[in-house]
């Protein structure tokens, strides 16, 4: 896998690509050009050092100096150019996952508001009930996507900051489960919660603990088969209270395990199994766990499902 990834950085038109850059934007092929300008550099400052300077521990010294320069100056230029192609590449990104996840809802709203104002609707209690609802959910899938957007704004910008207090963490996840039991029903699955008798409390913003763990279990439930089963475990270990989630879904491919706690990223199976979300959920997580002082991690393979895991110490 390592011997892959580093012989698939030498193919510059397939990096080029990946960012959605043309070849002379591309920080590889930038990289080249410096490469090539600096050796001729070099080349130029050791040819004059030996025809007007006679010591050659000087040559030796300015050639040396003029070489440190000019990669130190390379490096920062293409480190510029790899942040502004990343920015590229996540505005692309942002946007195909904002208006595909807006679409849906936003079609769903006008069409039930269209045939409401036409007069066509069949004046029965169940049938207002059922439009009504259909109104509801899209809008809440609109709420939770702007939600989103919002918390990851406060993130970047530093002001996501966690409140913290003395919590029990096994009290969060019994409600997260008891909020999640109609999707779950409605998915045939079911979740085993498995715990010490006594659990130590956690420092910890209890809003945002809660947050974590709400998208954890809905990435799960999301992505479990049907008639499936979610495992949560919570136990001490080695001074810290240690979180895990199992399911047995879709699991993530080798390939884009890289890339999961990646702001807008979404693999490509998630897309293939038609499964909605924005691709910010784990990038939230893992924010929200490392800001609480605590590690977070995985284990997936592809088709057998996905084990996600966090632990946060003991106070």
């Amino acid at each position: 896998m390592e011997v892959k990834e580093t012989i698939s950085q030498f193919n510059i038109p397939g990096q080029c690509k990946k960012y959605g850059l043309p070849l002379w934007q591309c920080p590889q092929f930038l990289f080249l050009i410096m490469g090539a300008t600096i050796i001729v550099s070099i080349l130029v400052a050791y040819i004059v050092g030996e025809r007007y300077i006679e010591d050659p521990q000087i040559i030796v010294l300015i050639v040396l100096f003029v070489a440190a320069i000019l990669f130190i100056m390379a490096s920062i230029i293409i480190r510029s150019f790899e942040k502004l192609a990343e920015v590229s590449k996540m505005k692309t990104e942002f946007v195909n996952i904002v208006s595909h996840q807006l679409r849906s809802p936003v079609s769903n709203l006008k069409w039930v508001i269209e045939f409401l104002i036409s007069g066509k609707i069949e004046k029965t209690a169940e049938k207002q009930q059922e439009y009504l609802q259909i109104l509801k959910e899209n809008t809440e899938k609109m709420e939770e996507l702007i939600s989103d957007l919002l918390i990851v704004s406060r993130i970047e910008q530093g002001e996501f900051l966690p409140k913290k207090e003395k919590i029990s963490l096994d009290d969060l996840i019994e409600k997260a489960i008891k909020e999640a039991e109609l999707f779950t029903q409605a998915s045939n699955l079911k979740i085993e919660f498995k715990k010490n008798k006594e659990l130590l409390q956690v420092n910890a913003d209890p809003f945002q603990l809660k947050l974590a763990i709400d998208n954890l279990l809905d990435n799960a439930i999301r992505y479990s088969k049907e008639k499936g089963g979610i495992e949560i475990k919570l136990e001490e270990k080695n001074k810290t209270l240690f979180f895990e989630i199992r399911d047995n879904g879709v699991g993530i491919p080798k390939e884009d395990q890289k890339h999961i706690f990646q702001k807008f990223f979404r693999s490509g199976n998630a897309l293939k199994h038609k499964t909605e979300g924005s691709g910010l959920g784990l990038y939230i997580v893992k924010s929200i766990i490392e800001k609480s002082g605590g590690k977070i991690g995985f284990k997936s393979q592809e088709g057998q499902g996905s084990t996600f895991w966090f632990s946060l110490p003991i106070q």
